[in-house]
């Protein structure tokens, strides 16, 4: 352990990361290749490191056999017991000594890169064994260089490679920036093991909640799904292990602190932040914010295709810019989301009995009195069928009653129409009753809105509501959020 080799053996192994026993079996090989081009012999011949003295002894062996057939491997018994005794025996092998200073300097180069390159054979199984096992992981780096629009970056002894496709469009590096990304993959290939980071994965949003809120950290609150359309929004499902946890609230953190932080580190990226609910009306309504939902109908379980109908007003904030809404909404509740304005719901359901040849049905809904049908008309719902395309909120303002009320005056006109179209559809036209419409009021969901940040322009939201540059909540937050 004393002499030199041993301790450059040491240093490098300490310097590599890797075991010293493969340093030494690489020192070994290298020199067993340098003696077969010197001694250019048909020999078995085979390398050993001394510990003690620091050197690497070349032998050629040779197996004891009766008869010799192959004298550069074999040697007879009757030799062998002239050398060792009568401990020799057929079968065993003998070791004889070569020298391994006459290799000379071509020799010692060929062994200089045959060490080399099992080392950098074995530092490559190193880093691919670490990292594959860090996979979803977030990490810090330095931007090293640029290839063809992909960034090199420094992660510690190694470097990895962000693609342009996993770069968010809002972000911009430059040499020497530092850089959080999650390891999304790694792969082998000719020139080693090939990290592959990530900027839009929806896993890294995930993480840095994690690494956020020590509520989901701590296994309290639950984050249930993810999805990013990387650089303008994202929609994220949570849900809590404790009734007295607010999951929104506890992400969202006092006076948006917890959300801002994520929004900064994605330079702007706004986040929705919704209660998961094992109800799909329920978890799609919820999905759908920032826009408020009216009324939603599962078409298809099968197909798993849903009906959200909203106020005329709120179309263009639940579809949201080019569609980016409701696609991620879709993508977060895996469910098929139509979405309609109330007035196109309206002219269906018309249309609807307009093909089943029925004559509109008057204003006759349990529970409504005659005062209530005067005002009605006079708000121009003359007919049940225009009472079940009006909201809640509609009929509420209208008759002066709460909107619990008022959904289920409208709820009891649905029923008046089903059983009408039964009656008419006898024939050969049968309606198709709407099932699973059930009033939905303001869901717990929280719109983090990005703030305005240097050379980086916040995306701007379109509709009738704009979402605050703070994150808000719809509904009550849990005392104690923080």
């Amino acid at each position: 352990m004393n002499n030199a080799l041993q301790q450059t053996i040491e240093a490098l192994a300490k310097e590599k990361g890797i075991e010293a026993d493969i340093i030494i079996t690489a020192i070994e090989d290298a020199v067993l290749t340098a003696s077969r081009k010197y001694y250019k012999t048909d020999e078995n011949l085979r390398t050993k490191f001394n510990p003690e003295t620091g050197q690497v002894e070349l032998f050629a062996v040779r197996r004891i056999v009766e008869d010799v057939t192959d004298p550069a491997a074999e040697i007879s018994l009757a030799e062998a017991h002239d050398l060792y005794g009568d401990e020799a025996e057929a079968g065993m092998e003998i070791e004889f000594p070569k020298p391994t200073d006459v290799l000379g300097r071509i020799a010692a180069q060929t062994a200089k890169q045959v060490i080399f390159q099992k080392v950098r054979e074995a530092e490559r199984e190193n880093v691919f064994a670490e990292y594959s096992q860090r996979v979803g992981e977030v990490v810090n780096g330095l931007v090293k260089g640029f290839e063809s629009g992909d960034i090199v970056v420094e992660i510690g002894r190694v470097e990895a490679l962000l693609p342009r496709r996993e770069q968010s469009r809002a972000e911009n590096y430059t040499t020497g920036d530092r850089v959080r990304a999650v390891i999304k993959d790694v792969n082998k290939n000719t020139k080693g093991p090939q990290i592959v980071l990530s900027r839009t994965a929806p896993m890294l949003l995930i993480k840095l909640f994690e690494q956020e809120v020590p509520e989901i950290y701590d296994g309290t609150v639950v984050i249930r799904g993810a999805v990013r359309e990387a650089g303008d929004r994202a929609k994220v499902a949570v849900a809590s292990r404790e009734r007295e946890v607010d999951p929104v609230g506890a992400c969202v953190g006092m006076k948006g602190t917890r959300v801002q932080a994520i929004i900064r580190e994605l330079r702007g990226e706004k986040i929705d932040i919704v209660e998961w609910s094992e109800d799909a009306a329920t978890f799609v309504t919820n999905g759908i914010s920032p826009a408020r939902v009216q009324r939603v109908s599962v078409v298809d379980e099968v197909d798993r295709v849903i009906e959200v109908v909203v106020e005329d007003r709120q179309l263009s904030l639940a579809i949201g810019k080019k569609g980016q809404n409701v696609r991620l909404a879709a993508k977060l509740t895996g469910w098929k989301i139509d979405i309609k304005s109330e007035e196109e719901k309206r002219r269906e359901v018309e249309a609807q009995f307009d093909g089943l040849g029925a004559e509109p049905a008057p204003l006759s809904v349990p529970g409504l009195d005659e005062e209530m049908v005067e005002k009605l008309n006079a708000a121009g719902i003359e007919t049940v069928e225009r009472m079940v395309a009006a909201s809640a909120s509609e009929l509420s303002e209208v008759l002066g009653i709460s909107e619990g009320a008022a959904e289920a005056l409208r709820q009891g006109a649905e029923a008046a129409t089903m059983a009408a179209s039964g009656a008419v559809g006898s024939g050969t036209t049968e309606a198709v009753p709407q099932e699973g419409i059930e009033p939905l009021p303001g869901s717990p969901v929280a719109v983090a809105d990005a703030p305005v940040a240097a050379a980086v322009p916040a995306p701007a939201t379109t509709g009738p509501e704009t979402a605050p540059a703070e994150a808000t909540t719809h509904g009550e937050r849990a005392p104690g959020d923080g």
